[in-house]
């Protein structure tokens, strides 16, 4: 609230005149004191801090991080086998993670590393947002994203979802410079960049395609010579990534459904914070306000500064989501969370429309309204999910643990639900854990473990014999119609073959323990 308070103190810096320019990319020169854009950044920042780490361990590892946690622990051969067979796609953030979990196990640290990069975003867009603009609008957009619960909700997750944004707005500001002042230095950090935010995950491919869109709406003569080179310097750099997409496709994604349009209306709901409708539609105004400001300029080509920025924000926010939408409609990869990476571009372009009202107490006063209902979509969050199904692996893990006899085993009818359930047996004390009969291909985790593949009939049909108790996790086995066929198999060969079964259910998860021994705890 102080910080909502404070930007409508701030003096707008002055802004050179683009018309009496020939240059379409301007460099933007404040006359506003450093001390108060820091104090006021600062403030910010510790808000931003505060919102991400808050009960930043009350929520159970689910399956996604399960298998960053495992696949980061992987010994080095294994570790490259997995990213170059299955998960290339957010490689960058693996090597952070690995580098990162030597020096603590708990959920709180783990996701800190994640906290981390949300909360250096912060400040990397108020520095964007000044170079396009001016520290006024720099200052809204922080706070923004500062209050955001899709920010903070990706944040607390041992994920790519923070990092990769976090890089794409670094890329952005070299892109920036680059066009302003096409140095060695500039070229060479956004070329950078711009590959590290690729290789953190497939889809900030959309944002450098978005900054190629926006370059062509310039005036050839004033683009760097050497953009093209530079265009294809990216290119090859990420080419292991295309090479890898054309040879494996997208099956790890056959889970996602064919978006409809309602899916459009709930992924800027939870882009601009789960505020609700209200919410989301305060935000289309203050974008909707940012934009008619720009058409007000033309939209003759070729675009100056004062227009092309908000062209090119508006395509970097719009382009990826639409495009997705469209080829989803052959291809199914529509994932909202996926598009974190437009955040920064909308909380830019919605402050760039902020700033422009007048008088500023009421830019004050919409700034707490964003803000009120920014918190109730925090305080939503913090209570529960609400863009995922969160599989209770904590408490089932320990379930088990606490109730394993020696000579138990344990199968998990999805191989890739065993990756949470290896970290809380690591973190867990336990006397007698039970020993993983599948997915198993060795005496410790592998690469073939991650996706083996539902249990053969045969093998399942081997067990009873084998085994006196065995431990089943069942997990997304659910289809319209009932049970899986698995689900159903292994129901009926061990009501067979064992006479007890204890079942006990969690959120998302069914634990039944078979048993043939006289005496069961």
């Amino acid at each position: 609230m102080f910080a909502a308070a404070a930007v409508t103190m701030t003096t707008r810096m002055s802004v050179a005149d683009t018309s009496q320019t020939p240059s379409p990319i301007q460099k933007r020169t404040p006359s506003y004191p450093a001390y108060l854009s820091l104090t006021l950044l600062t403030a910010i920042v510790v808000i931003a801090s505060l919102l991400r780490f808050h009960a930043i361990g009350q929520k159970n590892i689910w399956v996604d991080e399960g298998v960053s946690i495992a696949l980061a622990r992987l010994d080095w051969y294994n570790f490259v086998r997995i990213l170059w067979r299955h998960e290339a796609n957010m490689t960058l953030y693996y090597l952070f993670l690995r580098a990162w979990l030597p020096f603590g196990s708990s959920e709180p640290y783990i996701r800190t590393l994640s906290a981390l990069f949300g909360i250096a975003t912060i400040p990397a867009v108020f520095v964007l947002a000044r170079r396009m603009f001016d520290v006024r609008v720099g200052l809204i957009a922080s706070l923004l994203l500062a209050v955001n619960a899709y920010a903070i909700r990706y944040s607390q997750e041992a994920r790519s979802y923070s990092l990769y944004p976090f890089l794409c707005v670094l890329s952005t500001i070299y892109f920036l410079k680059y066009l302003q002042q096409s140095t060695r230095t500039n070229r060479i950090a956004y070329v950078v960049l711009s590959v590290l935010t690729v290789y953190a995950h497939f889809f900030a491919g959309l944002l450098i395609i978005a900054q190629y869109i926006s370059v062509r709406l310039l005036d050839p003569k004033t683009v760097p010579s050497d953009m093209k080179k530079t265009w294809k310097h990216i290119a090859f750099s990420v080419a292991p990534l295309l090479i890898f997409v054309a040879t494996t496709g997208v099956g790890v994604l056959r889970w996602v459904p064919r978006p409809r349009l309602s899916d459009l209306r709930t992924c800027f709901l939870f882009l601009t914070g789960n505020g609700g409708t209200v919410l989301m539609l305060l935000y289309a105004a203050a974008v909707a306000g940012a934009m008619a400001n720009s058409l007000r300029r033309g939209l003759r080509r070729p675009f100056y500064f004062e227009t092309w920025r908000y062209a090119f924000l508006f395509v970097w926010l719009a382009f990826p989501i639409l495009f997705v939408f469209l080829i989803s409609q052959l291809k199914p990869l529509f994932v909202t969370r996926y598009f974190v990476f437009t955040i920064p571009a909308l909380v830019i372009v919605a402050a760039a429309g902020l700033a422009r009202i007048r008088p500023r107490s009421v830019v004050g006063a919409l700034l707490l309204v964003f803000a009120f209902l920014s918190f109730r979509g925090d305080g939503a969050f913090y209570q529960k999910d609400f863009d995922i199904s969160r599989d209770d692996w904590r408490a089932a893990s320990r379930y088990v643990l606490a109730r394993s006899e020696p000579g138990d085993v344990i199968l998990f009818h999805q191989p890739i639900t065993r990756m949470p359930y290896e970290y809380y047996k690591s973190v867990t004390p336990a006397e007698n854990p039970p020993a993983v009969i599948y997915p198993q291909h060795g005496a410790r985790l592998m690469f073939r473990d991650f996706y083996a593949g539902r249990p053969p009939d045969a093998f399942l049909a081997s067990i009873p014999a084998s085994y006196q108790r065995i431990w089943v996790a069942l997990s997304y086995n659910q289809l319209p119609t009932g049970p899986d066929p698995t689900t159903r198999f292994l129901t009926d060969l061990f009501k067979k073959d064992y006479h007890a079964v204890t079942v006990r259910e969690f959120p998302g998860i069914e634990v039944r323990l078979y048993s043939n021994a006289t005496e069961t705890r």
